[in-house]
Parts: C-alpha cells; sequence; structure tokens
C-alpha cells in the first residue's frame, strides 16, 4: 500500500507539473503572436488570405495572386473572409467608430489575423486532450508534447491553408473517435458533421481527402460492426452524404459570387433580380475551385513551376524537418510492425489458412501509424513537396510518441530541437522583411514638409515577396510604387537601379533598395550612391546563405541582416 501510495501521489506531481508546463507554452504562443513573430515562412501566409482581404475589405493596395484572379480561380474565398476577412471587418469597424483613430496599421494588419489563428489553434490542445484517452495516451503529456513543438508555435500561428486544413484534420479525428463512460467505443452519431467538415476541408485544400480517407475508413468501420440493420447503415452514410452535399453548395455559391460578376460589386443588381433569374445566373457561371485547383497541380508542367522535388523528400526531409526524432520513432515503429505483420500473415496463410487481423494483435497502436503514413504517402505521389504541407500529421503524431511514453526518453533532444526550429523559422528566417516593411510604412505615411506630395518607389530584391497591405497604402494613393526584383541577377538589378537614380521626370522623388546583406556588394556594382542606411537584424535568407567565414568576422550582423538603402538621387 505504501509504495502504490507513493506510485499515486508521483503521478499527481506529474500531472500537476505537466498542466504548469502546459499553461507555460499557451502562454508563449499567445504572446509571441503578440510581439510578433518577424520569421517569415512562406509568401502563402500572406497571398492565400490576408493580402486578399486587405484589399477587397480594407481598399488597400495589393497583390492579387493568380488563384484569386477571376480568370483562374483556385482557392475558395469562404475561409479568407471567416478568418482575415473577419479580423480587417473589426478593425475597419473601430476606426469608423472612432473607438481608435489609427486601428488600421501595418502592426493591426499583421497580427490580427495570426491572433484569430493563434486562437483557433488551441482547437489542436482540446482535440489533444479528448483524444488521448481514447488512444491510450497521458493526455497532459500529449499536450505539453504538442505545444511545445515548434510546428504549434510558429506554423499554427500564420495564416496558411495547411494550418486550417489542420484544424479540420483534429476535429474529424475527435469526430470519428469516441468512447462511453465506461471505455467502450461509442455508437458512431456525428455522421453530419463529418460530412460538413470533410467537404470544407476538401474546398479549403482538396489534399485534405488524403488526411480523411484514413478517418472515414475508421468511422465506417465502427458503424458496420455497431449496427446490427443494414437499414440504419444507410441511413448514417446518406446523412454524410446530403450534409456534404448541402456544404458543398454552400463553397460553391459563395465562390462564384465572389469570382464573377455576381459579385460585391452588383448587390444593388442582385436585389431587382428575381430568384429564378439569380438561380440561372449561378448555374451558368458556377464556379467550383477545388477542381481548377486539381486541373492546375495534376499536370506536372505547372507543378515543375513551384519546384519539383524527390518523391522520398516528405519521408526523408521534411518529416525529420518538421518533426525530428517523433518522426523517426513513428517510421522505425513502422517498419518493425510492417515487419510483423507479413511475418504474422505468411505464417497463418502457412499454417491455419486464416487472417492476421493488423489492427487487433499488433503491438502499439498502428492504427495511428496509418492516420499519419496513409497521408504522407498520399501527399508524396506530387513532385512538389514542401514541409507545411505535413503539419496536420502533428496530431497522430503527437498521440503515437505519448501512447507508450516513446518520446520520454528522447525530451533533450527534443527540446532542443524545438528550441532551435522555433528561432530559427520564428525568428531568422527571412526575418527582416516584415520589421522592413514595418518601418517603410511609417516612413511613406510621415508628415510631408512641403506642399506638394513626395514619391516613394521601393525596389525589393533577393527577399520573399513583401506583402503590399502591411505598407497601408489605400488604392486611390499613387505616390508609392512597390517593384519585386525577386532573385534577379546583377545586370537586371542595377539596371533597375540606375533606372530609378536617373529618373529625372520626378522631383521630389524617393527610392528605396531592400536587400539582404550576403548580396550587399551587389549593389555597390550598379554605380548608385546612397546616402541613407538602415540595417535589420536579424535577417537569413536560405536563397542566399551568408558565407561561414563572415560569420565569424567583425561583419557578421551584416551578413544576417538586411539593408533599406536610400537611393542618392543627388548624386
Amino acid at each position: 500500500p505504501g509504495r502504490a501510495g507513493a506510485r499515486l501521489g508521483s503521478g499527481a506531481l506529474t500531472a500537476m507539473w505537466a498542466r504548469g508546463l502546459w499553461t507555460l507554452l499557451a502562454a508563449l504562443r499567445a504572446c509571441w503572436c503578440l510581439l510578433p513573430q518577424a520569421g517569415y515562412l512562406h509568401p502563402d501566409e500572406f497571398f492565400q488570405s490576408p493580402e486578399v482581404m486587405a484589399g477587397d475589405i480594407l481598399n488597400l493596395q495589393v497583390y492579387y495572386p493568380w488563384e484569386f484572379l477571376s480568370s483562374s480561380p483556385c482557392r475558395t474565398v469562404v475561409f479568407p473572409l471567416m478568418t482575415s476577412g473577419v479580423t480587417y471587418w473589426v478593425i475597419k469597424s473601430l476606426q469608423q467608430l472612432d473607438v481608435c483613430s489609427s486601428c488600421i496599421n501595418s502592426y493591426t494588419l499583421l497580427v490580427s489575423p495570426r491572433l484569430l489563428l493563434t486562437v483557433f489553434s488551441f482547437i489542436l490542445d482540446y482535440s489533444v486532450y479528448q483524444l488521448a484517452p481514447f488512444w491510450g495516451a497521458d493526455p497532459w503529456r500529449a499536450m505539453v508534447l504538442l505545444a511545445g513543438s515548434y510546428v504549434t508555435l510558429v506554423f499554427y500561428t500564420r495564416t496558411f491553408t495547411n494550418t486550417l486544413e489542420g484544424l479540420l484534420f483534429a476535429f474529424l479525428m475527435m469526430l470519428v473517435s469516441s468512447r462511453k463512460a465506461g471505455g467502450s467505443v461509442a455508437e458512431p452519431t456525428s455522421s453530419p458533421l463529418i460530412g460538413v467538415v470533410t467537404t470544407a476541408g476538401f474546398f479549403n485544400r482538396p489534399t485534405f481527402l488524403a488526411f480523411a480517407l484514413m478517418p472515414l475508413l475508421y468511422w465506417a468501420g465502427l458503424i458496420v460492426d455497431s449496427q446490427k440493420s443494414i437499414k440504419t447503415v444507410i441511413i448514417h452514410f446518406l446523412k454524410l452524404v446530403l450534409c456534404a452535399c448541402f456544404t458543398a453548395v454552400v463553397f460553391v455559391t459563395a465562390d462564384t459570387f465572389y469570382f464573377t460578376s455576381l459579385g460585391l460589386d452588383n448587390l444593388y443588381s442582385i436585389k431587382n433580380s428575381s430568384l429564378f433569374d439569380l438561380i440561372g445566373q449561378l448555374h451558368e457561371k458556377m464556379i467550383v475551385t477545388p477542381f481548377n485547383f486539381l486541373s492546375y497541380n495534376l499536370n506536372p508542367h505547372n507543378l515543375a513551376l513551384h519546384g519539383s522535388h524527390p518523391r522520398v523528400t516528405h519521408f526523408t526531409v521534411n518529416g525529420i524537418m518538421l518533426f525530428g526524432i517523433l518522426h523517426i520513432l513513428a517510421v522505425t515503429a513502422g517498419f518493425k510492425m510492417l515487419k510483423k505483420y507479413i511475418y504474422q500473415l505468411i505464417w497463418v496463410k502457412l499454417y491455419y489458412r486464416g487472417s492476421p487481423g493488423l489492427l487487433v494483435h499488433s503491438e502499439g497502436n498502428p492504427t495511428l501509424l496509418l492516420f499519419y503514413f496513409v497521408p504522407l504517402a498520399f501527399l508524396s505521389l506530387f513532385s512538389h513537396q514542401e514541409p507545411r504541407f505535413l503539419i496536420p500529421l502533428i496530431l497522430p503524431l503527437v498521440l503515437f510518441s505519448t501512447s507508450q511514453d516513446r518520446a520520454g526518453k528522447w525530451k533533450h533532444l527534443i527540446i532542443t530541437f524545438n528550441v532551435l526550429g522555433a528561432l530559427l523559422f520564428g525568428c531568422l528566417h527571412q526575418g527582416g522583411l516584415i520589421p522592413s516593411l514595418f518601418h517603410l510604412e511609417q516612413l511613406v505615411h510621415s508628415p510631408e514638409p512641403s506642399n506638394h506630395s513626395r514619391h516613394y518607389t521601393l525596389l525589393f530584391a533577393h527577399t520573399y515577396m513583401p506583402p503590399r497591405s502591411l505598407l497601408n497604402i489605400k488604392k486611390r494613393d499613387a505616390h508609392i510604387e512597390v517593384i519585386d526584383m525577386a532573385g534577379s541577377g546583377e545586370e537586371t538589378l542595377c539596371h533597375a537601379v540606375g533606372q530609378q537614380a536617373n529618373n529625372f521626370t520626378c522631383n521630389d522623388c524617393h527610392v528605396f533598395v531592400i536587400i539582404p546583406g550576403t548580396v550587399r556588394a551587389t549593389i555597390t556594382k550598379c554605380g548608385v550612391s546612397f546616402k541613407n542606411e538602415t540595417l535589420i537584424f536579424p535577417h537569413l535568407s536560405m536563397e542566399d546563405p551568408p558565407q561561414i567565414p563572415f560569420l565569424f568576422s567583425g561583419n557578421w550582423r551584416s551578413q544576417l541582416g538586411l539593408y533599406i538603402l536610400q537611393v542618392d538621387r543627388d548624386q
């Protein structure tokens, strides 16, 4: 009895410690979002939601990506409206009501959509808390592992469609995994919600079907096993299909209104149209964005434009880059289970002529491994493979890693890995671009000393695509021009800079060149002098990485910085 009591006391202390640690990590997630995070992960975090909504709702100068053009609609507008659109509408309303005179600025434009996604990210924590007992894991240990992952701290606080895909995947896993109070598997009753979530996920990203496949098969197995009547089984599936169809109609209608002449600019004509005329117009101009998305991405030539990778990149590189040792543990366990299953299959077929039953007699939890590896395998069929495509898989991986405390003995390695990942992607990676836009927003909106307005030309080179919305420029303002030179070569870059410097048709023009320190020497060869230099630190460009010897010299800050150079037109 004494030993049992000691174990209970130790377990209570461990649980209390885990709760406290999760609370600290949750606070870190929220505070780091508000700070804000300077790291710039990928242009899609801006150009698939905030940039588009800033143009539509706040009437700011933005760059509309091709997926949101009426000539090539490949992204649903529903989720951008529900996330960035809602937050921008709120700050716009607050400013119009004089609650705050300058609610719309570069900080609120960046942080408000991120803050909403950060709040939504706690759906992951709640799902882990609910699912852990079902899959034989300790809830609080699993939540600490989730909250301490840099994937949660960085990726799940950004406005990626992959973030929403991960949240919908978590919701779907909760719907298909339920137990009664006594611990037995409960009868599935969530058919309508499963249909809604699956369809919504498909419209957000068609790749959601790869993540939904195993949960849906698992749910279908529970339905068949728990029902004695074929009629009841059919009713469950009919409910799912009907709700999925209704959800699809909602998305198609919203996208059709947005991408065609039936949009917001034509509300007056819509009000004066009959219901039958409106239905007829919708039918003629119906837009189904996931089909356009699939049509584009199933073309190998189109994928090659975005970068081609070996088919094993997700397995061998991206999984390790995101999840570290947890991915390696899952791969190891997967190979062991597969080897054992093949052995059982051969043994039973030869001697007993029966079925080995993979999901029953295997050690560990092969169902969670299937939830992890089946989507990974489907995504590996495409040649374009980016790490963020895998972030929804953090949920089954965390549950698997804590189900038998597999991650416990690797905790020091896990902590080191996630600290380094958070610093790299949350602070360093393209980390000077967002602060530079904050600085330039204040500069271009500074009071003008003369009666005539100044003209600004902002030339970005060798950086990720700058989100124009963070400059907070109204569409009617024509005195600010943004030029994105991307990764242009020396000759092209010098030609553009020289052209702007020698533009004598503009008297009060200010030209700024924004360029990483690693290519700072290139701009000095252009024959143009600069009168002001501002260094934003830190900034790490993986496309133009710093040379290792320079990092150990007195010039190391320059190599890890982003320069804002003002062209001296008087010279």
